[in-house]
């Protein structure tokens, strides 16, 4: 079988940008076999399309074809359609680059190709340890980011290395949405005036909307969406109601698959479907409570849920109007069976390719994009073999 190959959007202007920038040459999709794992719905082929990238955490798709990805110890790089990586990128912010700190999610501006700017969410370093912020900066040229300003930071700022979130998302309006973790402090998931444990709503300035639920609200962060959550590291926008779905780690057992609603509590620690790692229970071991949102689907085991993406791809029907996860913890792609907004099944994926997936994109080709978590992380394109 003749492997599948990307195709650029604007092949004549990928071309042209190839011609000017250094890059390193790992083999692409275009020179190596796939692997073919089984599925229901067919067989899967899974291309590299690039290799040695440090911890990649986020992936995003620009307009001419190529994409920028995030590497987690605070490199930003282009990724070619054939598989070749740039320099890094300069004008990144510095990131607090220990434990599950350091660079994260990237997102391109709703009106990317008017104005160049490019979203990041990272570990801040600052007095008293490190939070999520997000910065926002215009790419200039291929080789460095300008202008950069920091339009949001968790409060307060906490010495913990771990739990940072975080994803980046614009709603229909092109507001965005920020994930935070509870940066292993969980008590101030439930405390309105702290910034760990939520999903936050802004403008793309850094401004706050006015009809977010906590505004005007004394003693609660007026940026703040929804509350009560541990971890959120997979967040999408479903492509027909406009709602954000997200994932998030339970302790030992208890990931969360959510729809994030406006004000609402989604109950960590107060309520969990996992337990601490020693085995002990989560508070007084409640699996529900009054005012507190249930998940759609928990898992137990954990599978260390991160990334998340709907289908809504012409090219493999069978996936239309489904969700994909990535595992970490389980090492496998989760695809969740959706009927009218309801689900009705799910099938563990790739379990035999043995890699943590920490991102999970469609691509404006149809075909699913996965980030492997390695010191020697890959770019993998997934599509079925029928195609």
């Amino acid at each position: 079988m003749t492997p599948l190959r990307i195709k650029p959007l604007l092949l004549a202007g990928t071309l042209a940008l190839l011609a000017g920038c250094e890059a390193r040459h790992p083999a692409s999709a275009e020179q190596v076999s796939p692997q073919r794992f089984a599925s229901q719905h067919g067989t899967l082929e899974v291309f590299p399309v690039a290799t040695g990238l440090e911890h990649p955490w986020g992936l995003a798709f620009l307009p001419d074809g190529r994409m920028l990805v995030t590497e987690r110890p605070g490199r930003l790089r282009l990724v070619y359609p054939d598989g070749r990586l740039s320099d890094p990128i300069a004008g990144v912010p510095q990131v607090f680059a220990r434990g599950q700190g350091g660079l994260l999610d990237v997102a391109l501006d709703p009106d990317f190709e008017d104005n160049r700017l490019v979203y990041l969410s990272y570990a801040e370093p600052g007095e008293n340890g490190a939070g999520t912020a997000v910065a926002r900066a215009r790419l200039a040229g291929d080789s460095r980011l300008e202008e950069l300003q920091v339009i949001f930071r968790q409060q307060p700022k906490l010495g913990a290395g771990h739990h940072f979130g975080s994803r980046l998302v614009f709603d229909r309006e092109g507001r965005l949405y920020v994930t935070a973790g509870d940066r292993g402090e969980p008590e101030r998931a439930q405390r309105l005036d702290q910034g760990q444990g939520k999903i936050f709503r802004i403008e793309r300035d850094g401004g706050i909307p006015a009809d977010n639920p906590f505004v005007g609200r004394d003693g609660a962060q007026a940026a703040i969406w929804s509350w009560g959550h541990r971890n959120v590291q997979g967040a999408a926008l479903n492509p027909d109601t406009g709602e954000l779905w997200q994932t998030e780690h339970g302790p030992k057992g208890g990931d969360e698959l959510n729809i994030a609603r406006a004000g609402l509590n989604y109950g960590w620690p107060a309520i969990s479907h996992g337990v601490n790692y020693d085995g002990t229970p989560v508070g007084e071991g409640l699996r529900e409570a009054p005012g507190m949102e249930q998940p759609l689907h928990h898992w137990t085991p954990s599978i260390g849920a991160s990334g998340l993406a709907f289908y809504t791809g012409e090219r493999f029907p069978a996936w239309r109007g489904d969700l994909f996860a990535g595992g970490l913890a389980l090492r496998k792609l989760v695809r969740l069976d959706l009927e009218d907004g309801k689900l009705v099944g799910s099938e563990d994926l790739l379990v035999e390719l043995g890699e943590r997936i920490r991102d999970v994109r469609q691509g404006p080709d149809g075909y699913l994009y996965l980030l492997t978590d390695a010191g020697n992380g890959k770019l993998l394109r997934v599509g079925l073999a029928a195609d």
